[in-house]
C-alpha cells in the first residue's frame, strides 16, 4: 500500500467513524446545546464537510467554479473555523442538507484524489496552511482533523443522555 492509500485510508475510516456518531444521534438534537458545551452537532458536522473540501480538494487542486454544485459557499459562513455554533436552527441548513453535503465532499475527494501521482503528494497545498506544508499533510491532517472532531461529537452525544459508542 503506497502513501496515498494510507491517507485514503484513514480519510474513510474518519468519516465512517463520523457518521457512526451522526447517525446515533436524531435530527431533532442537532442544534441543541447540552448544558457545559460550547457547540451542537449540526456545527460539528457543517465544519467536517468544510474541512475535508478545504483539506481534501481545495488545497490539493485549487477552488473551482463547479464546487458550488457540491459545496455551497454559504457552509464557509456557518461553519467555518472563526464561526462561533450559535442556538439559533434557522441559520442552519437541516441535518439533512449537511449529511448531503458532507456525502458530496467525500465522494469528490475519493473521486479525485486517487489521481494524485506521488510527486504531488510533495507539492505545497494551493492554499497555505498552518500545519500541513504538503499536500500529503493536508491530507493525513485532514483525516486527522475529523477524529478531533469526532470525539466532539462523541462528547456532545454523551452530554445529550446517549451511552456511549463501541
Amino acid at each position: 500500500m503506497n502513501r496515498l492509500q494510507i491517507a485514503l485510508e484513514q480519510i474513510e475510516f474518519a468519516r465512517g467513524y463520523s457518521l457512526r456518531i451522526l447517525d446515533a444521534i436524531p435530527h431533532e438534537q442537532w442544534f441543541e446545546f447540552p448544558s457545559g458545551s460550547p457547540s451542537h452537532v449540526a456545527w460539528q458536522a457543517g465544519h467536517l464537510a468544510i474541512a475535508e473540501y478545504r483539506l481534501g480538494i481545495e488545497r490539493i487542486r485549487g477552488k473551482r467554479e463547479t464546487d458550488e454544485q457540491f459545496f455551497p459557499a454559504s457552509f464557509l459562513q456557518n461553519f467555518g473555523k472563526d464561526t462561533v455554533p450559535v442556538p439559533n436552527k434557522g441559520q442552519y441548513p437541516e441535518p439533512k442538507e449537511i449529511l448531503s453535503v458532507m456525502r458530496g465532499v467525500h465522494e469528490k475527494v475519493l473521486e479525485e484524489v486517487p489521481r494524485m501521482t506521488d510527486d504531488e503528494l510533495d507539492l505545497p497545498p494551493h492554499t497555505d496552511h498552518p500545519l500541513a506544508k504538503t499536500r500529503l499533510a493536508c491530507l493525513q491532517w485532514c483525516a486527522n482533523h475529523e477524529m478531533l472532531h469526532a470525539g466532539q461529537l462523541g462528547l456532545i452525544r454523551r452530554m445529550l443522555g446517549f451511552k456511549p459508542l463501541w
